[in-house]
């Protein structure tokens, strides 16, 4: 084989184990959070709530839900395992004038979403009978006290659970990451149950900075052999 070939086939190889070097980088970063997400429910499932528990005024006959678990943000982040049924839910709370009735699921997750040495407790419905103006927060607190927020408004326990933490940073294997708090990374969910910034930054794969990092080695690489292929010629 020719110097110039083996160089050329050298070339390509290293810019084959940077690429994957690259990519690798991008999945081990992979995390998320563990927290209680806040959903809407309708005829046709549940819906990622757009504003926190605190803001939210519902009607009579709303269903709302909760669900504790590990997500990167709103899009993977999983849904209440009860059906948003208003009629099922309310069936022995009848109408009261002056009041209105919020059906609500409580879904505290499974064990693998719970912190290390949390037993999470069983689902559960209930309906909340509360003023005309109440919050969702309000009609939660009706009916799951204790609650626990953060300093920033968001939800950190329902009933009790979890007994501490709150939303903070796991890595991929769902275990805590005691070197990042959630309230210091600009992804981290809010008060309102809705992840800021672009939201994919510590999901399950590359990000965008690496992604432009992987486009930026990849035409280094093809200059590189398109330089020694002029030299061949």
């Amino acid at each position: 084989m020719k110097p110039r070939r083996r160089a050329g086939r050298a070339t390509v190889l290293a810019v084959l184990g940077a690429v994957l070097a690259v990519l690798g980088t991008g999945t081990a970063q992979a995390a998320g959070y563990r927290y209680w997400s806040f959903w809407e429910g309708s005829g046709s499932g549940w819906a990622y709530a757009t504003q926190g528990p605190s803001l939210v005024r519902p009607d009579d006959g709303a269903v709302q839900g909760f669900r504790f678990a590990v997500s990167a943000d709103s899009q993977d982040a999983a849904k209440p395992r009860r059906s948003p049924d208003f009629s099922t839910i309310c069936a022995d709370t009848p109408a009261k004038g002056g009041s209105k009735r919020v059906a609500l699921v409580i879904d505290p997750g499974t064990a693998a979403d719970a912190p290390d040495g949390a037993t999470p407790p069983a689902p559960r419905t209930a309906c909340a009978q509360v003023p005309e103006d109440a919050s969702s927060a309000e009609a939660l607190a009706s009916v799951a006290k204790p609650l626990r927020y953060g300093s920033d408004a968001l939800l950190c326990a329902i009933s009790g659970y979890p007994a501490s933490g709150c939303g903070e940073q796991v890595a991929g294997n769902g275990r805590t990451d005691s070197t990042r708090e959630a309230t210091a990374d600009a992804s981290a969910p809010t008060s309102a149950g809705v992840t800021t910034g672009d939201g994919g930054a510590d999901g399950g794969g590359p990000s965008a900075g690496v992604l432009v990092g992987v486009a930026a080695v990849l035409l280094l690489g093809i200059a590189a052999v398109a330089q020694a292929r002029r030299r061949r010629g």
